[in-house]
């Protein structure tokens, strides 16, 4: 098969390169629709039960994380004039496009009794900009005697104010939102700059539009980086300007058609997302070294340029092809993951490291046979004295040192099993930005002053019908409310109690020792008023009520403490919560953003090893097809175990959680790390059809000769990877750093204890159903008759 696909590329290079050209523009006019992804989530499926309840209740009551909040800390915040500058920010930040409505000590409403229509009415509590102290200090009392917002949006113990602005959602899903973002900036430093009082800013939709902006500017600057490392690198290996390019527009196209794909198919470009085209340079870039050494290599024995380019496609696609698919194998897995983030990122991942084989195999042989063949000095680096010592220190391993080898892989499988006893599996919202990142320290003054900005959302459902407005459960409630303000971790809850206690104040004529449930005999009077409002309770009730009234909300904000630590306060806080609203009568669900992400998270970790199981079940099924032999399969395996072992343990020692981040590390390193035991073992299996008598020479002259390529693609790989670390995203850092050196030791277990096994165990693994595999490999010593292949060349070419 592959003499007949040399054949035809060779004879139709020009109509192949059109097609390439003008695939390439399609899927570039296709990239043009890549929109960046604006929200969380993804990760859970959409029937499972935590995004069930989530979805359920963003339909009942709206999105939870629609909240932007503004922070200020200063013992001026409700004296003139700070208050009044305050009140215009407000203003000003409310006419913002994208911006619904502010909420803060200079934005507040007040409850007051209409004792004409028997009802209640909301007003505004500030009116006007103040202009002056007394008119301050007479707004102040009034707000300070509203019970309903203490500890909710300012904090009398340290001086701190919150303003709270509800954005709109479908606003903040597009990528308009970053300009209402920097507008908001904007008058934020205005504020700065007249006042000299600083503000913080947080919130889920402030944190998502910064993290999305920050992924926008890696995207370029990875893709950049990788492109200007692995370029460096070919041309230090090649030394040849013609290689580094040719190589280079390989994979810039690979990248367009990744982007491409990713139009097509309709998807985001997430964190995760973003990832793929630096990947498809730093996984294309090793096709084409393994392409042009062999090159190289044909042309210096016989000096025949087209005869070299077809025995490249002949002899190294068929392994070339191989090593594409077990990589795209290891993240195809990801798309029988429920999860959308991941199985999204799965199909486009998959679908380009198989384009990108497909582009290196057309473009190289093409593109080279219209150039001068190489000179000697451009295949000079297969006689690199350095590389040869390295190969030979390596063959005397293999030869010579194997139980030490042997013994050194028994260590490294101790030291690793131990060190994955201390890895763990949590996850912070924003823990992947660098800890002196603006967004890190924001977010610890709201935690300092209000407890936090995640949402927490407590749903109670009353199982006989009744209504959660009645004096039992409304005790409930003021009760589960008592219990979650013992939690330093949450703020301050609130619910459809406050809004009944805020009833009770205003029939009062605002008397703040009136904030309180409306006892029996006080409901023949005030329940008129309730009855009365058409908005029920000036509409603040709405907030807290579905339709039925048998479902209420509880809503405060917890603190972004980890998943770890988040388990622990759940499991120590649902029981408590089931004493105060018997299951039998009651239905308590637990949702919000910081649920979900939990969850998400717990289910990412057991996915990782679902996917990696199916990997390595797949990659194992693909090597018994290559070599119709089980303990070829087990031999095969155990070189590439060893290194996802070693990359747990360091993350164990090293205190790198596996979390959404991080998850990819084994999957990516996995499915990289095989291709070097594919390239080897084919080499292996094509030695030891010409020359069977002869195990221990097939070995050697095996490990030699793939020995070169798998070095260099293993320094372009460790390198690529290593672009990675200039993230600023931790968990990508540790994505980079993890994979380099995985990749790094899966070269030296291949090279070494790879062949090692072969050569201790060569009898018995050499039988006849190695030697007639169920998928063709094919025999080195088999060529194209040139004959057969006829190219003509352009003139000038």
């Amino acid at each position: 098969m592959w003499e007949k696909i040399a054949v035809f590329i060779l004879r139709n290079r020009i109509p192949l390169l059109v097609a390439v050209a003008l695939m390439t523009i399609f899927m570039g006019f296709q990239a043009r629709k890549v929109e960046m992804s604006y929200k969380f989530g993804g990760i859970l499926p959409k029937d499972d039960s935590t995004q069930v309840e989530y979805d359920r209740f963003t339909r009942r009551f709206s999105e939870d994380g629609n909240v932007m909040v503004l922070g200020a800390q200063s013992p001026e915040m409700l004296k003139y004039p700070l208050f009044a500058e305050w009140y215009t920010l407000g203003n000003n930040l409310r006419d913002i496009d994208g911006v619904d409505s502010v909420f803060s000590e200079a934005h507040l409403f007040t409850l007051k009794k209409n004792s004409e229509e028997k009802r209640f009415d909301l007003h505004k509590v500030v009116n006007r900009r103040p202009e002056s102290a007394a008119e301050t200090d007479s707004l102040v009392r009034i707000i300070q005697s509203l019970p309903f917002y203490r500890g909710l949006i300012y904090n009398d113990s340290t001086d701190a104010g919150l303003m709270m602005l509800f954005v709109n959602r479908e606003r903040f899903e597009e990528e308009s939102r970053e300009i209402t973002v920097g507008r908001i900036l904007d008058l934020a430093e205005d504020f700065e700059a007249r006042t000299g009082v600083q503000i913080h800013i947080s919130g889920l939709p402030y944190i998502r539009t910064v993290q999305a902006s920050k992924i926008k500017q890696e995207l370029a600057m990875f893709v950049g980086l990788a492109a200007l490392v692995t370029a460096i690198l070919l041309f230090v290996f090649f030394k040849s300007f013609r290689v580094m390019a040719i190589s280079l527009i390989v994979v810039v196209i690979g990248v367009v058609w990744s982007l491409g794909t990713i139009g097509i198919f309709g998807f985001k470009l997430s964190a995760l997302m973003g990832l793929i085209p630096p990947l498809i340079i730093v996984i294309g870039v090793p096709n084409c070294v393994f392409l042009l050494n062999k090159y190289h290599s044909e042309y210096r024995k016989h000096g025949n340029q087209i005869k070299a380019l077809s025995r490249v496609i002949h002899k190294v696609g068929n392994a070339t092809f191989m090593t594409n698919a077990t990589t795209a194998m290891g993240f195809a897995t990801f798309i029988f993951v429920q999860s959308a983030m991941l199985h999204e990122f799965g199909i486009i991942a998959s679908i380009n490291i198989l384009s990108v084989f497909f582009l290196s195999l057309i473009i190289i042989p093409c593109v080279f046979s219209f150039t001068k063949p190489p000179k000697e000095r451009h295949t000079e680096h297969l006689d690199r004295r350095w590389l040869e010592k390295v190969v030979e220190f390596l063959e005397s391993l293999v030869l010579y040192h194997r139980k030490k080898v042997y013994a050194g892989a028994v260590l490294l499988v101790g030291f690793a099993l131990y060190g994955i006893t201390m890895v763990e599996a949590t996850g912070n919202i924003v823990d992947d930005l660098p800890k002196k990142d603006k967004i890190i320290s924001d977010l610890a003054f709201f935690e300092e002053h209000f407890s936090g900005v995640m949402p927490l959302e407590i749903l109670i459902n009353t199982l006989d019908g009744s209504r959660v407005t009645n004096d039992k459960t409304l005790r409930k409630i003021e009760k589960l409310q008592d219990l979650l303000e013992s939690y330093d971790e949450i703020s301050r809850p609130l619910a459809i109690t406050d809004a009944v206690k805020f009833a009770k104040q205003a029939y009062y004529n605002g008397v703040p020792e009136r904030y309180a449930l409306i006892s029996g005999y006080e409901k023949s009077f005030i329940a008129p008023y309730l009855r009365g409002n058409e908005n029920d309770v000036g509409g603040v009730s709405r907030l807290f009520l579905d339709s039925t009234m048998q479902t209420t909300r509880v809503s405060a904000q917890i603190a972004d403490i980890g998943t770890n630590q988040l388990d622990t306060l759940m499991a120590d806080l649902k029981p408590r919560i089931f004493e105060i609203f018997p299951q039998d009568t009651y239905k308590v669900t637990l949702t919000g953003t910081s649920i979900v992400f939990l969850n998400g998270t717990s289910y990412l970790v057991k996915n990782l090893f679902i996917s990696l199981s199916i990997a390595i079940c797949v990659i194992a099924i693909l090597m018994a097809l290559l070599f119709n032999s089980a303990r070829m399969v087990l031999i095969s395996l155990l070189p590439n175990l060893i290194p996802l072992l070693f990359t747990a343990a360091l993350m164990g020692y090293f205190g790198v959680a596996i979390k959404p981040s991080t998850i990819l590390v084994f999957s990516i390193a996995f499915g990289i790390s095989v291709d070097d035991t594919i390239h080897f073992l084919s080499k292996y299996r094509q030695e030891l059809k010409a020359r069977p008598w002869d195990i221990e020479q097939c070995i050697i002259n095996a490990v030699h000769e793939t020995g070169v390529s798998m070095i260099y693609t293993s320094i372009i790989l460790f390198f690529g990877f290593l672009v990675f670390t200039a993230s600023d995203f931790g968990g990508t850092v540790a994505l980079g750093l993890l994979v380099s050196v995985t990749l790094l030791v899966a070269m030296i277990s291949n090279l070494v204890l790879l062949p090692g096994l072969l050569m201790s165990f060569q009898r018995s693994l050499v039988t006849q159903s190695f030697r007639e595999p169920l998928l063709e490999i094919v025999d080195e010593e088999e060529d194209i008759e040139l004959d057969a292949l006829e190219v003509k060349k352009s003139d000038g070419a």
